[in-house]
This record gives C-alpha cells, structure tokens and sequence, in this order.
C-alpha cells in the first residue's frame, strides 16, 4: 500500500512539474508561433460565413494600370471621378484604402476635395516609431482640405503576429473598418477589444472585386444594380496576388497563407475586418487563467493515460484525449468565439505521460538490474532471462510447493582437512575444485544453489520456476557429479598429501513438500 501511494504521489509531482514548466515556455516565442499555428488551422476550418455580403473590392490593379497606361499613383483627379460614378451607381459608403498624405498637383487636389463627403473615409496610418531617444508614435492623416467637407479618416495599420501572421483586429477606435460601418449605416460599430483576433471568412479572393477602370465605367462594363448599395473598399488589389516571400504592397499573411501560400490584400483584410465588427465574428481570448487550467487538464489526462498496463491501451486513451481536446478547442472557437489553444493540454498530456513513461522504464530497468544480481550467481541464465521477462513468475514471501532437494558433500573432509591443517590455502584450492564443477553441473540441470555449508552445496529444483521435471533433473546432475570425479580428483592430486586417496562426495536427494521464498534482510 505504501508503494503504491508513493506511485501515486510521484505522478503528481511529475505532472505538476511539467505544469510549472510549460506555463514558463509558453510565454515563449517558440511556443506562442506553435500554438497560432494552431490557430490558422482550427480557425480556417468550416469557419462560419455570412449568408451575404455587400461589399465589393475597387481593385488598383494591372488590367486598370494598362487601360490608364500609367503606373500607380495616378492623378488624384481619377480618384474624383471614381468616387462619383460609384454615387451614380447607388453605393452606400466608400473606403478609400489609399494614403493622400502629401499634397499633390493643386488641381487634381481640388478635384478629389470636391466631391469628398461624409460617405468616405480615407486612410491614416500610426506607427510606433524607435529613435535613439525612445519610442515615438507617428500618425500620418489624409491632407486637410480632404475632410473639410464631412469625410472621416480611418486608420489602415494593423498588428502583426511575431511570425508576421495578421490575426488581430487593431483595437482603434478610429479603425478604418470601423469608421466604414459607421458611415455606411449598418450599425453603430463596437469598439474592437485588445487582443481580439480576426475570424477570416475565406482565402484571397472570397470578396467580390472589380478592377478600377471598370468601376469608372460601371454601366459599360458591369451588370445593371451591380454595386447599387454596395460598401465599396479601394485598394491596392494585385490581379495576381502575391505569394509568400515576395515583395508587396499592401498584402499580408493570413491564416489561410499556411495552405495556399498565397497573401491577403489589404482592402480584402479591411472588407474581413468590417464583416467581423457587424456580425459580431470576432475571436476573443479567454482569461489569463485558463491557460492555467487548460495546462492542469492536460497533466491530468496524461495522468490517466498513464494508467494502462498495455501499451497500445496507453497510445490509444492518449490519442484519444488529444483528438478530445483538439475538438473541443474547435468547438469554443467555432460557437463560442473564444480562442482556447490546443497546445496547453496536448504538450502538458503528451509531457506528462513522456516524463511517467520514462521514470517507469528507469524504474523497470532498476528493477531488472535487481533480479539479475538477485539471483544470477545461483540460478542459470536462462532462468534469470525468465524472470527479467516477467517478474510476477517470482514471490519472494514464501510459497508452499513440492520441490526436490539436494545436498552433496566431500566424504571424510573432517580427516582430509586435519591432514592440510599446516596448508590452509591449498586446502581452499580443493573446495573451491569440487565446488566449482559440482555447482555448475546444478545450473545446468535447472537447479537453484541455495547455500554452501562449508563442503557441502545445498540445491533444489521446481523453485523459483516450475519444472514438472524437477526429480528427473535432480537425478541426472547426480550422476553427472559422480562422473566428473575422476576428473576432479586428477587437478586435485597435487594440493594433497602425499599417499592420500581419491576423494569421494555423498549425495542425498529428496522430494517433498516445502516452504520456498527469500528469507532474510534486506541486505543480505
């Protein structure tokens, strides 16, 4: 019972340890990349998409940049007449995710002011800028004359992951999705939370686009109503969307950038953005604390999955609760819009159960060490290979069984002994030469030595294993003894007196019924 509690207690601690020991790695870099990773995957799976939407990507792109046959920036004048064929197309609000920060030619200036009003936000951006005095925060508006007549800016920066992954709403309260929902009438926008992160509605491309010199020229070149009450956004919008590794502007990497390798464009991340603040689609991180308990329930599962003899029982209660917490981290994202990463509860199970299985293999081999020191000296090998195989064919307390025992001594060695009392050492030469071979022959017939007395060898057979041949055997290293003593007597003739015989041995053997088992200390 002790033991067993002293098992019990030593899993805890171990599980504990690896709790202490993941909630200080999980704070690193490594570890928060892992558990995003994690993120991209559960987040981009079946994830949740609106029945409909209204906003359509104006996309600045090649088609439109060989139709002007310029590269970008083009006139602000252009930017003028695109705002009002949009008015003539019926949209309800526009998003320009385009930076006027610099005044430009006064004309197409002008031009752009004129027709800016309170159904536009254009782009501002912030940046937290490091000189060698400190920290700097840096914010770059739209020109002036550009919001004298009702028209908001928004800001376009937006947070990047360590790993350079967008997956957190920026928490403005003049964001540029925001502003946009708030002028487009859909509803009163709510305040982004630190920390909230961006529930993706589809790989590059899921939004409806058009290249901007179409949009110009909606009625020749799109269906009739086509953009009628549309949020439009207008952006940088690549016709081929940069992959991962190239230079871009304006693009970023997304969750779904780990399967299609592929980078979001900006006005598409804003149009996310946007869907996310007016269906409410926003993932939340839960408190502090339950990465705590997340790590506790890992170790605990690892516990249980600890408990299985069988190791193929063990790997599957393991993949089992993987696959369990796996869903349910799913689950809470997916309905609950709550992000619980998998990984506290995997890495804290998959530990657990590492650091339990190697303490038990430790203690397995400690315990094989054990057996073959036990009882290698006076068992045979293969006796001992048995019982290293499997330890529950031995009891040490005693056990009752019929076994066949042995006893075989030097006839006449009280005479032989007082004739060698002047020789002590040669006499030990002697012993140890009948001994020797006598032992051997006992092992080798599947006997157990149980003890020397002086010249005699004390052995039985049918413990610690069963041998239903136990007699047999006996009987058959006897008369191997008496065999060899001609031998014996030939390497022992010349430690003895001179004119001495031949030794002889006695041998007695008896089957009956005993009481077998390690008696003792435990030191001996």
């Amino acid at each position: 019972m002790a033991s067993f509690r002293q098992l019990i207690v030593s899993n805890w601690a171990l599980a504990g340890l690896v709790v202490l020991v993941l909630a200080a790695v999980r704070t690193s870099d490594v570890y928060t990349d892992f558990a995003a990773r994690g993120f991209d995957v559960l987040s981009t799976l079946a994830q949740p998409v609106p029945e409909s939407t209204d906003i359509v990507l104006v996309a600045i792109d090649e088609p439109s940049m060989a139709e002007f046959g310029m590269q970008f920036p083009w006139p602000r004048a252009i930017h003028a007449d695109l705002i009002e064929a949009l008015r003539g197309a019926g949209v309800k609000a526009i998003g320009m995710d385009v930076l006027f920060a610099e005044p430009s030619d006064p004309d197409n200036d002008a031009a752009l002011a004129a027709v800016a009003g309170p159904d536009i936000v254009f782009a501002a951006t912030e940046v937290l800028a490091q000189e060698n005095y400190g920290e700097v925060l840096l914010r770059t508006e739209p020109v002036p004359e550009l919001l004298e007549t009702g028209a908001q800016s928004g800001l376009i920066s937006v947070p990047l992951d360590g790993d350079g992954v967008l997956r957190s709403v920026p928490a403005y309260e003049d964001g540029f999705a925001r502003k946009l929902l708030e002028i487009s009438g859909a509803m009163a926008a709510p305040q982004p939370e630190q920390g909230q992160r961006i529930q993706y509605l589809g790989p590059e491309g899921s939004y409806p686009k058009v290249s901007y010199y179409q949009a110009l020229e909606p009625e020749t070149y799109l269906p009739p109503g086509y953009l009628e009450g549309a949020v439009v956004i207008v952006g940088y919008n690549l016709q081929a969307i940069p992959q991962v590794g190239s230079a871009a502007d304006d693009a970023f990497e997304s969750p779904y950038t780990l399967s299609t390798r592929q980078l979001m464009p900006g006005p598409e991340v804003h149009a996310t953005i946007f869907d996310n603040l007016r269906h409410g689609l926003t993932i939340n991180r839960p408190a502090r604390w339950l990465g705590w308990a997340l790590l506790l329930m890992g170790a605990i599962a690892g516990l249980l999955s600890s408990r299985p003899d069988a190791l193929w029982k063990r790997a599957v209660l393991a993949s089992g609760l993987l696959i369990g917490a796996v869903i349910a981290s799913w689950i809470t994202l997916r309905f609950g819009r709550y992000w619980a990463s998998p990984l506290d509860p995997l890495l804290a199970c998959a530990c657990t159960t590492l650091a339990i299985g190697v303490r038990d293999f430790a203690s397995e081999q400690r315990r094989r060490r054990e057996v073959q020191g036990a009882f290698a000296q006076y068992i045979s090998p293969v006796m001992v290979e048995r019982l290293v195989a499997d330890p529950s064919l031995l009891k040490l307390g005693g056990e009752r069984k019929e076994l066949t025992v042995m006893f075989s001594d030097i006839r006449g060695f009280t005479t032989i002994s007082e004739a060698m009392k002047n020789r002590p050492e040669d006499l030990v030469h002697v012993i140890n030469d009948i001994l020797t071979p006598v032992s051997e022959i006992v092992i080798r017939h599947g006997g157990t030595i149980d003890k020397y007395m002086g010249d005699c060898i004390m052995a039985f057979w049918n413990a610690p294993l069963d041998n239903p041949d136990h007699a047999q055997d006996a009987l058959n290293a006897a008369s191997e003894m008496l065999e060899i003593m001609p031998d014996v007597n030939r390497r022992i003739a010349r430690f003895l007196p001179d004119g001495a015989p031949d030794v002889r041995i006695g041998i007695g053997i008896n089957t009956g019924e005993c009481v077998v088992g390690n008696m003792g200390s435990d030191q001996r």
